[in-house]
């Protein structure tokens, strides 16, 4: 099936970012503890991560261009945050240092057995937009653009500017803010977390709850993970099942397979696949991310997605 939009025919960038970014504190563990209980850990590290951050990392690495508008705090954090965009290639002139506050962090903890972890996450109020201080520019200054709805207000007005620029939206929805509603009826490519749904709709089947933000939001594509079962996709009334790919070696962290997915189905999008085609890459891209403890560590190059594409 033919993607059911064209991109822009040129733009300064691929795609642009607006949304989390983070440094993430990962701690293994032999189990996940009981409550109440003591472990001992395996090891601790810090690496860096964020929804948004982590897509534009992982399109880098295959080649497209991105920049990022996002806030940092003045801190060591910050500062590790930022330098780990400007590493991948990503454009960074648009990020920004809020005096005073802490750059977001997340504490996850990784069961040594499967890679599945739990995510403990602290956003620094101080790092908000507001409605007028979205830029624009940046919205329209790419092919597309992409973003998590943590600011809702600043989210609909990037998403109004970009749609008046001929650029797609596309959304990363785990978690409901302010505006929610709104900006998913801007959102060309809508990509959900497996529980969101039920989280929306109540009990409903997947394939129901995706006809349901079909519906809702206008979007042509709309997708959720399902980690290794693989991704739903829904396109022009018709389901589109794709399998999971098998993580090369072990999965030891599913830490930013979410936003791995994401990473390759924008690629897709780029590259004009057909939305099969997208979903294979997007799933491919997410298990290869696994391969290695860090959001980020394992992203693959194209010469390792052309592998497992086959």
């Amino acid at each position: 099936m033919n993607l059911p939009f064209q991109l822009r025919e040129s733009a300064p960038f691929d795609v642009a970012g607006f949304g989390t970014n983070a440094v993430d504190f990962l701690i293994t563990v032999p189990s996940y503890p009981a409550f109440g209980s003591k472990i001992e850990l395996d090891h601790y590290l810090r690496f860096p991560g964020g929804e948004i951050a982590t897509t534009l990392s992982g399109l880098q690495r295959l080649g497209a261009s991105t920049t990022y508008a996002g806030r940092f705090g003045d801190d060591d954090a910050g500062d590790f945050g930022i330098e780990s965009l400007r590493i991948e290639g990503v454009d960074v002139a648009n990020c920004e240092r809020i005096a005073g506050a802490s750059t977001q962090i997340a504490f996850i903890v990784i069961d040594a057995r499967s890679g599945e972890r739990t995510v403990i996450w602290k956003r620094d109020e101080r790092l908000k937009y507001k409605e007028t201080e979205a830029p624009l520019d940046v919205a329209q200054s790419a092919k597309i653009l992409h973003m998590t709805p943590h600011d809702g207000a600043a989210c609909v007005a990037m998403a109004k500017a970009a749609r008046d620029a001929g650029t797609l939206v596309s959304v990363d929805l785990d978690n409901l803010f302010e505006a929610t509603d709104e900006l998913l009826k801007l959102t060309d490519i809508l990509i959900v977390s497996s529980d969101m749904p039920r989280r929306l709709f109540g009990t409903v089947a997947i394939d129901e709850g995706l006809r349901k933000l079909e519906e809702m939001t206008g979007a042509g594509i709309v997708g959720i993970t399902q980690g290794a079962e693989g991704s739903l996709l829904l396109c022009g009334g018709q389901f589109i099942k794709t399998p999971g790919f098998r993580v090369p070696g072990v999965c030891r962290d599913t830490t930013g397979a979410g936003d791995a997915f994401r990473t390759g189905l924008l690629y897709g999008v780029l590259r004009g696949f057909t939305v099969e085609e997208c979903a294979r890459a997007a799933n491919a891209v997410a298990a290869l991310n696994c391969r290695e403890v860090g959001a980020r560590t394992a992203l693959p190059n194209l010469e390792e997605l052309h592998e497992i594409l086959g």
